[in-house]
């Protein structure tokens, strides 16, 4: 069974609403074991878990949150023999435009590495429907993926 980890920091309603949207969508696929974690709770253990991810923050002064660049901080020394190679997709609930914070997440992400296999998921001020479905069929497209090996 493939293995999806859903990683992510809120601290307001909004990202929140969106990493449950991604994991509603994860949860589809009956056939992937689907987990959603607190940046500041993921360790290297979920990582070396799972077979893809989905990272998910707020865009802070032009950047990630503090709490999933911690993740990062934490794991990428450890994790650097493992050689991840994991397909991973990002959702931003952005105040701006979010790209920055997206940059800096594909770069830390490539010396993992792990291979971005979606596009983004930005969303700009308050979620709406549209918002919603676009990160639950984030989460779904990722579950599937797995399942089917295409990643």
């Amino acid at each position: 069974m493939s293995k999806l980890l859903i990683i992510y920091h809120s601290q307001s309603d909004r990202t929140e609403q969106l990493a449950r949207a991604v994991f509603t969508g994860a949860q589809q696929e009956h056939q992937v074991d689907s987990r959603l974690i607190r940046a500041f709770d993921a360790t290297l253990e979920d990582l070396l878990w799972c077979n893809g991810l989905i990272f998910g923050t707020p865009e802070n002064f032009g950047y990630m949150s503090g709490a999933l660049k911690d993740f990062f901080d934490r794991t990428f020394y450890p994790a650097e023999p493992y050689q991840l190679n994991l397909p991973y997709g990002v959702f931003i609930s952005a105040g701006n435009d979010g790209t920055g914070a997206l940059r800096e997440i594909e770069r830390i992400a490539l010396g993992y590495p792990m291979r971005k296999v979606a596009d983004a998921v930005i969303v700009k001020g308050e979620p709406d429907k549209e918002d919603i479905n676009r990160c639950t069929e984030l989460g779904l497209a990722m579950a599937a993926g797995l399942n089917l090996g295409i990643f």
